[in-house]
């Protein structure tokens, strides 16, 4: 991969380093390249935040991890793990380290709150009934929606409803957490309150979060580190790393955003003792 400064390296750091890693993928859809031998890694129990512009293959990132896709060459490791050739069986068991925020969140209309979250854990656990409702209880505090199990989707709020999916993200304690665009058609103070949320459930819980993102603003205040997608392949860093960047890729599109040079407000280190919520 890329380094901030643009010039071609391998990713710095042991492997180990890293939850989620891409070594030389290849992928092509139809004649259009998506990815041109992408290798990057996405550290564990920090906030991975992934930029890019339209097209760049954010979301298509996001199905590698899941096995969902797969790349026409080159491996892509979760919790060291190869997933490229693992079986739909196999992918289960990895799956099930792996929470999902859903672009828009994509909770379901027909089912109240308390249904949505409870579901992954009546699908893929054998708890009791009394204990899926405790926990779906804890998760829908830990986001901030207290006395909400019995309401539906719509009638909750954009940034509330968002809420809710991150808290069914969570709710099987996965390792590793998938956020697609969890910003896309909020208003500023819910991007504030979502990212805060993020940031909190990542420092308390030591999931590592791997986001994609085109608001470019939250992303450099919540990122630990930045993986920038262009033209196939990444250039990461930290946010300092990319800003000082010297590549002109990078440059354009950091400068697109009026609000890229709005200050980093304090915030635990990344190194802080996960807890529960």
């Amino acid at each position: 991969m890329a380094s901030a400064g643009g010039q071609e390296a391998m990713d710095d750091g042991p492997a180990d380093e890293f939850r989620v890693r891409f070594d030389g993928v290849y992928l092509r859809r139809g004649e259009r390249r998506v990815f041109d031998g992408l290798s990057c890694g996405l550290a564990r129990a920090q906030i991975n935040v992934v930029l890019g512009g339209s097209g760049a293959g954010k979301t298509t990132m996001l199905r590698l991890i899941g096995g969902l896709t797969r790349p026409d060459s080159g491996s892509v490791y979760v919790a060291d793990e190869d997933v490229t050739h693992l079986s739909e069986r196999e992918l289960f068991r990895t799956r099930a380290r792996i929470g999902m925020l859903f672009q828009g969140g994509a909770l379901l209309d027909s089912m109240t709150i308390f249904e949505n979250v409870a579901l992954p854990l009546r699908e893929h656990s054998q708890l009791s009934e009394q204990e899926i409702s405790a926990e779906v209880t804890r998760r829908l505090v830990a986001v901030g929606l207290p006395d909400t199990e019995h309401l539906y989707p719509r009638q909750l709020s954009g940034g509330m409803n968002r809420r809710a999916a991150l808290a069914r993200s969570i709710v099987t304690d996965p390792e590793i957490v998938l956020c697609d665009e969890p910003f896309s058609g909020l208003d500023p103070i819910n991007v504030r309150r979502i990212e805060a949320l993020l940031v909190d459930l990542n420092r308390r819980l030591g999931l590592t979060l791997i986001v994609t993102s085109h608001h470019l603003a939250s992303s450099l205040r919540m990122a630990d580190r930045i993986v920038f997608l262009v033209d196939g392949r990444a250039i990461a860093g930290t946010p300092e790393d990319l800003l000082s960047s010297t590549d002109k890729r990078v440059l354009e599109f950091m400068r697109a955003d009026s609000d890229a040079a709005e200050p980093t407000p304090e915030r635990p280190p990344a190194s802080a003792s996960p807890g529960r919520p």
